[in-house]
């Protein structure tokens, strides 16, 4: 322990962990805040899109467009079309031999055709940055489970250190030195949200604890993982093949007994293994807005008499615990309200490990000689956060610029969206070290509020789809999007004029002060 008490041992290691990981932890969680809105901004990313409504009879156009392309095929998958997205999205997967091995494609299903629409990952790529980098295997998720530790032993060195940390809660002093309105700003960013930050941290590690700690789990079940789904209720064995033909059963009575069952609720998911052969299933999946827990209700039909085999309603306490974990993390199960609470929340925990890192250079700036330069090490630090903290929002600025400017038939096309994300971002993290840091943080936060507030009219002029016209006809995701962009960029444009404004205040003094 270092020498100054438990109290001081706990600030040293708050200040360190939190700096060692907090550019990423910042990427992680600005990244998840966006991935709240991922069907939102895919739909955005597709205008396409903008007025195609599902049929009342998805499930049955799906399943005969399945017939139709993959009759051979191992399993169907079918998510249905919801609020969200009016867009059912179809899987197929193979028997070892058959090519394609997988195949996936998005209907309408009210037309019963596949959609015709620019190639993008959309909202999904900041859904999967978020946890696992953009990284190939599992080194990323490794990765961010170890950030994620990191960042609960900052969160309770943090709350051990501040004696005072409701008392912080009502204070803020904008007006004292710059160290003590840095630190005001983040512990009132910090206990505003503590709750959710200590939640959202905490289940990020439930959701893959697996991974993290597989041993138990394979002791138990010698290694034979399928098993141990099975018995936690999270899949279902696929059968041999009968090597018979037969039809498949009618989805219309299928639906209709699990509406019975679920009071009238609806399923989100379909899933038909061994299509057209005599041991084929049919299971459908309750939404997973239909509850907090992840694990979801499932019903499991013999695939040609349309007859109940069995029903999961419930699962295990374990399972059902790691569920509501899991449901508590991505919080799909939120209605509108509760999502934007979701959002609020997860800004302050971004904000609140920015003004960290922030607050890390501040204190070590120096005091006596405003001519004395920093060393190589804060330099450092002070680039990378103006990299990690404006330049992350310039990427996806430019993430989602791209998506508008480049052409719709070039091949590859997502994968230059998301080169476009990449390529900004190291540009953003370049760029300080060839500028003095107020001027880069002046410059990037310009450029970052220009390209969020030029948004709507790029949009405008590339869709046709403006303001005037999502508003009239209530289209609240599209005009949403760029109501939503557009405050982010004057919020930019605001902050990029305050701090021009700080940085040029001390020469103003020094100069008064000479006369």
């Amino acid at each position: 322990m270092r020498q100054g008490g438990f109290r001081q041992s706990m600030a040293w290691l708050h200040t360190w962990s939190g700096l060692i990981v907090g550019w990423l932890l910042f990427a992680i969680f600005l990244t998840g805040t966006v991935s709240f809105y991922r069907a939102e901004i895919s739909r955005w990313m597709q205008p396409e899109l903008a007025q195609m409504t599902p049929s009342d009879d998805a499930a049955t156009v799906a399943l005969s467009r399945l017939r139709a392309i993959a009759p051979d095929a191992r399993r169907w998958l079918v998510d249905l079309p919801d609020d969200r997205d009016p867009v059912a999205h179809l899987y197929v997967w193979r028997d070892a031999g058959r090519t394609p091995a997988f195949q996936r494609e998005a209907l309408d299903t009210a037309t019963g055709e596949p959609v015709v629409a620019r190639a993008t990952y959309g909202g999904d790529f900041l859904f999967y940055f978020h946890f696992d980098l953009n990284m190939p295997s599992v080194w990323g998720r490794l990765i961010v489970g170890a950030a994620a530790i990191i960042m609960l032993v900052a969160i309770v060195s943090g709350v051990i250190t501040h004696r005072r940390i409701f008392r912080d809660f009502f204070t803020f002093r904008p007006g004292k030195a710059s160290h003590r309105s840095w630190l005001d700003a983040h512990n009132l960013l910090a206990v505003t949200a503590l709750p959710f930050h200590l939640m959202i941290t905490y289940t990020g590690l439930i959701t893959l604890m697996f991974l993290y700690m597989p041993w138990g789990r394979d002791i138990a079940y010698q290694g034979d993982r399928q098993a141990f789904l099975a018995e936690a209720s999270l899949a279902t064995t696929i059968p041999p093949a009968a090597n018979v033909s037969a039809p498949l059963a009618p989805i219309g009575p299928v639906l209709a007994e699990t509406a019975r069952r679920w009071d009238g609720a609806a399923p989100g998911r379909i899933d038909v293994y061994r299509p057209g052969d005599a041991n084929a299933l049919i299971e459908l999946t309750s939404s997973d807005a239909a509850q907090i827990a992840f694990h979801r209700r499932k019903i499991v039909f013999d695939g040609t008499t349309g007859e109940v085999i069995r029903t999961t309603d419930s699962t295990r306490w374990a399972t059902e615990t790691q569920g509501v974990l899991y449901g508590l993390h991505i919080g799909r199960f939120a209605d509108p309200f509760v999502r934007f609470l979701y959002v609020l929340s997860s800004l302050a925990g971004t904000a609140m490990i920015a003004t960290g890192l922030v607050l890390w250079v501040v204190k070590r700036h120096p005091k006596r000689d405003e001519r004395a330069k920093p060393g190589i090490g804060q330099r450092l630090v002070e680039n990378l956060n103006v990299g990690a903290i404006v330049g992350l929002p310039i990427a996806i600025a430019a993430f989602f610029w791209a998506n508008r400017l480049l052409a719709i038939e070039v091949d590859r096309r997502a994968d230059l969206e998301a080169g476009c994300f990449f390529l900004a971002w190291l540009l953003a993290i370049a760029h300080p070290m060839l500028r003095p840091t107020g001027r880069a943080w002046t410059e990037q936060l310009t450029v970052a509020a220009l390209m969020y507030g030029m948004l709507p009219v790029l949009n405008a002029a590339t869709t046709g789809g403006h303001l005037g016209a999502t508003l009239r006809r209530g289209d609240w995701v599209l005009a949403g999007f760029d109501l939503a962009v557009l405050a982010i960029g004057l919020a930019l444009a605001w902050t990029a004029w305050h701090v021009g404004r700080r940085r040029h205040a001390p020469r103003r003094h020094l100069a008064s002060s000479r006369r």
